[in-house]
């Protein structure tokens, strides 16, 4: 069992950043990949990024290439998502979440979800 707690949502203007944080309890963090998802209003939850167990792998999705960075550390059992460069569109609730697959690429594949953190950037 994994409890995820993600914070450091708020509101940003367009081309500014965010970082935020995901805490995770138990001792066994660094044996599950984790991922951030998000959900704008009246659209599925998608897949932003993802980092394998170790870190070694990571995925993005096309959208935010080049402008956001998941990083994670197994000592502290957190993992971070670095945003910059922010657009309108990315607006929406961020959640994180962790799977026992190496490096989740879907919603399906992924077993504990954090309760999320609310992400507005204003044109």
């Amino acid at each position: 069992q994994v409890r995820l707690v993600e914070s450091g949502g708020g509101l940003v203007q367009a081309g500014g950043s965010l970082r935020l944080s995901c805490a995770a309890s138990g001792r066994t963090f660094n044996s599950y990949g984790m991922g951030w998802f998000r959900q704008a209003p009246g659209k599925v939850r998608d897949i932003v990024v993802a980092i394998s167990n170790s870190g070694g792998s990571t995925y993005y999705a096309d959208s935010v290439k080049g402008r956001f960075t998941i990083s994670r550390d197994n000592a502290k059992n957190t993992v971070y998502l670095q945003m910059n460069s922010l657009k309108p569109e990315d607006t929406a609730v961020y959640y994180c979440a962790a799977t026992n697959y190496g490096l989740g690429y879907g919603r399906g594949e992924y077993d504990y979800w954090g309760q999320g953190t609310q992400v507005t950037v204003s044109s």
